[in-house]
């Protein structure tokens, strides 16, 4: 693929970030071009310790973190304090994820950001929102899946992914070129505010509607559908498990006379239509089970695709790494080693196969410094 020139070309953005919603949202902007400053502690972002998996470095620090510069700075300290103002002069985007509140008492708060730097868009993520009585708890991933009602429709537990702070990170991501677009037409920065809760809750909306509107909760069943059945992982005869939808009569004629061999369920009053199968569900699944058991995954799969009937491969991690339809990115390591991550999933001309780099501690901390110097050399 021929790179060319990037979307975000020329933008600077300063994330004054940790863990993982705030990075998401700059490693995409850094995907599209943006030379984003990571601001960190003295003792770094704390994901950097997460787990050392990733050739000695941390998975999800390496997945959010990459094309990104490190400096570690001090904001009470006032040289310190003056390196990020200088840059923020600079800035077209500023994004920060610390406690509510903690902004302000650093003078960082969104009102004296736009005072001093009209043109500055803001972004400030954080658990609960900016206004509310939740807005000072402590709200990680987990807490949020439990909080939104995510975790009672999901099987009571928490998904295998910090989901909360993934989708928080990419509305974030939305939403600043939302805010440069805007830009362009009116000349000045604007403040976002976005929260865990608010993406989960926008994230839970059918269900919740369902909820308000029935007065009836949607209730864990698996990777079955309340409504639809066949629907579903279903077992075969070499322990593994294919899943597949039966949405429309036409798919279920098929089932019935290609795979089932029981051309007889397609007029049987018991599953003549999905409302039918639906309020007979187990009736259904048993004749469906048995047959799967009785063939191998490959065989059933290839059966399938012959009948035209939508359905995939209940897969566990080891083999979606070999998947044939998985692209992998290539991004630098601080060492020199490198990773290989999935590829973003939008396929873009601006992007290659190797994505940039994933920074060191403090690793441009000097360069930056020398960059925003002030006018006499130093803080």
């Amino acid at each position: 693929m021929t790179v060319t020139a990037k979307p975000l070309d020329g933008i600077l953005v300063v994330s004054l970030e940790q863990a993982v919603a705030a990075p998401t949202c700059s490693a995409r902007l850094a995907d599209a071009g943006a030379r984003v400053i990571k601001v960190e502690r003295q003792e770094g972002d704390f994901a950097r310790g997460y787990d050392s998996y990733v050739k000695g470095e941390a998975t999800y620090f390496v997945w959010a973190n990459r094309g990104k510069e490190s400096i570690c700075l001090d904001l009470k300290a006032d040289g310190d304090r003056a390196v990020l103002e200088r840059i923020l002069a600079q800035a077209d985007v500023f994004i920060q994820n610390l406690s509510v509140g903690a902004a302000e008492r650093l003078d960082l708060g969104a009102a004296a950001l736009q005072q001093r730097y009209p043109r500055l868009i803001s972004c400030f993520i954080s658990g609960y929102g900016e206004h509310g009585p939740y807005r000072h708890m402590r709200a990680y991933d987990m807490l949020l899946q439990a909080e939104s009602g995510f975790s009672s429709i999901s099987g009571d537990g928490r998904a295998g992914v910090s989901i909360a702070d993934i989708i928080t990170g990419i509305n974030a991501e939305a939403a600043i070129l939302e805010a440069l677009l805007q830009r362009q037409h009116t000349g000045k920065g604007s403040h976002i505010g976005l929260s865990l809760f608010d993406s989960m809750a926008d994230l839970m909306a059918v269900p919740l509607l369902q909820t308000r509107y029935s007065g009836e909760s949607p209730r864990y069943i698996g990777m079955r559908h309340p409504a639809i059945v066949p629907y579903g992982n279903f077992p075969t005869a070499d322990g593994g498990e294919v899943v597949f939808s039966i949405q429309n009569e036409r798919e279920w004629a098929r089932l019935c006379e290609q795979i089932l061999e029981r051309p007889e369920l397609i007029t049987d009053p018991r599953s003549c239509d999905n409302r039918a199968r639906t309020a007979n569900r187990e009736f259904v699944e048993k004749i469906v089970a048995a047959v799967t058991r009785s063939r191998s995954q490959a065989k059933l799969t290839s059966q399938l695709r012959n009948a035209g009937i939508a359905h995939g491969r209940f897969n566990h991690l080891p083999e979606v790494l070999s998947h044939p339809q998985l692209r992998g990115c290539a991004v630098p390591l601080p060492d020199g080693e490198v990773a290989e991550i999935p590829a973003p999933p939008a396929r873009v001309p601006w992007r290659g196969d190797t994505l940039g780099g994933v920074p060191g501690l403090d690793a441009q901390g000097a360069a930056i410094r020398a960059e925003f110097a002030g006018e006499e050399g130093g803080e």
